[in-house]
């Protein structure tokens, strides 16, 4: 369980704050303090509404305290240690003298401090919003009840997220497991680390730790890492992996981890799977199995909203059974990312104080896992009528010129208008956000080869699919025609 450091939680769950005397009735009551129950607050009192957030550990959620902050964080340690590793490939000849784990951490930390302001319980109280921190429970269907106080609500937002998912392993709890909630928090470096868990969390940390010098075993049930992506995508990312030195295990399973065991005091780790049987001795283990959604201890009975283990049931307008609440973010969406859970919230505003009936388009959402290389998606990948085009790295200048050599950018389109598209390779992160754009707004593949891309840059790719479109375009009988006008013309 996530425990925020003393200089963090002056910012996300001061030790001094006192919950403010509740109102008499509040236009939004709001259940949750990360990026969906944040943004809701946020929007909704800059309007004008009447608003109370209710946060039970730290304001700021996953993202901040325990995900994407410090993970990207302590990934770009990782990055600069790997840079030199691979240096030599430039004609630059350098060498790790050490790895300062504990400076690592501090850093991660340090970052992670710097950011909280703008998600601190100061900050909201200025835009006028009334903070409690406890925990909150429904004692009817406009009424929530937090540390002994009653909020009465005219509309409501349970935003309340997700929370590691841990496996039946036997021994697991003995082995003490960290979870993305605690590993953030740890000092010294492990020796050898179990990463239970092939999805974007185990492979981007277990990439990391690999490279400032854990020996990482990764161990994965289905038959492939990521397999939410393409398998292209999801093999080059394998490969990078194994071209790290971690020990990857697919389509396997843990039959039991020893507590303490090995010889040394390790937990000694039985591992099955189709090649076989194997015995790993690791110091530490690394539980990224998947999430589940915080719905427990709600009283949502009381308030008559739905939900099942997937989480809280909405319509598409994001409403609950109880139309006078409403959830956002990872309690009720299938995209548990940072940017989808912004944009639920963005459409609950709406919705909850103005009659609105906005949804999210989901097929616009892009998502990314950031390993090296990165992996980015967005939008379909099959369906009736799809045209795919693609160009690799190696057809690109800037990503020579950087030997980048694994990966490279895929568009779909429908009648010639892109609806999905794929990135794979360095900032993917980052260029994904360009094929979004093109899915959201319908742009077609000759507009796309039109709009002018600087150069040298990996975003020139994006033309160069556009390029490709129109040259397929260029028929027997419509070149046969440009002959005939250009050879009249000369």
């Amino acid at each position: 369980m996530f425990s925020p450091d003393p200089q963090l939680a002056a910012q996300v769950f001061p030790p001094t704050h006192r919950n403010p005397v509740p109102a008499a009735r509040y236009n939004l009551v709001v259940i949750g303090g990360g990026t969906a129950g944040l943004v809701c607050a946020a929007g909704a009192a800059g309007l004008g509404a009447k608003v109370a957030l209710v946060e039970r550990r730290a304001l700021g959620g996953d993202c901040l305290n325990v995900g994407c902050v410090p993970s990207k964080a302590f990934i770009r340690a990782a990055h600069a240690a790997h840079a030199v590793r691979e240096a030599a490939r430039f004609g630059v000849h350098a060498t790790i003298d050490r790895v300062d784990f504990a400076a690592v951490m501090a850093r991660v930390r340090a970052v992670r401090q710097s950011i909280s302001p703008h998600d601190s319980v100061a900050r909201f109280a200025g835009l006028g919003v009334d903070v409690f921190l406890g925990d909150a429970r429904f004692t009817g269907r406009d009424t929530v009840e937090v540390g002994g106080a009653a909020l009465r609500l005219a509309r409501g937002v349970i935003a309340t997220g997700a929370r590691p998912k841990m496996p039946d392993v036997p021994g697991l709890a003995d082995a003490r497991p960290h979870t993305n909630e605690t590993i953030f928090e740890i000092e010294a470096q492990p020796r050898r680390l179990l990463v239970i868990g092939g999805g974007p969390i185990g492979c981007e940390l277990g990439q990391a730790f690999q490279r400032l010098g854990t020996q990482v075993t990764l161990v994965q049930s289905n038959p492939t890492l990521l397999a939410r992506e393409s398998a292209d995508a999801a093999a080059t990312v394998h490969a990078a992996l194994l071209a790290d030195g971690v020990a990857v295990y697919t389509r396997s399973r843990i039959l039991r981890i020893d507590a303490g065991a090995a010889p040394d005091g390790a937990h000694r780790v039985h591992v099955h799977g189709d090649a076989g049987a194997a015995v790993v001795d690791v110091d530490a283990v690394l539980v990224a199995a998947g999430r589940q959604p915080n719905v427990e201890g709600l009283g949502l009975e009381a308030a008559g909203v739905a939900w099942t283990d997937r989480g809280i049931t909405v319509d598409a307008h994001l409403r609950t059974s109880n139309p006078a609440i409403y959830a956002a973010g990872d309690v009720c969406l299938p995209q548990a990312f940072t940017h989808a859970a912004d944009a639920s919230a963005r459409a609950v505003i709406q919705n909850a104080l103005f009659l609105g009936r906005k949804g999210i388009d989901t097929s616009a959402i892009p998502r990314c896992t950031y390993t090296d290389p990165e992996v980015a998606h967005v939008g379909e990948t099959s369906g009736p009528g799809l045209v795919t085009h693609e160009v690799a790295w190696t057809d690109v200048d800037r990503a020579r010129t950087d030997d980048e050599r694994q990966g490279g950018v895929r568009l779909h389109a429908r009648d010639g208008r892109v609806v999905g598209g794929t990135v794979v390779g360095r900032g993917a992160g980052d260029l994904i956000g360009e094929v979004a754009v093109l899915v959201a707004t319908r742009t077609t593949l000759s507009q796309l080869a039109a709009i002018v891309h600087p150069y040298p840059t990996r975003a020139e790719a994006f033309r160069k699919i556009g390029d490709l479109h129109n040259r397929g375009r260029l028929t027997p009988t419509v070149r046969g025609l440009f002959d005939r006008w250009l050879a009249w013309r000369r």
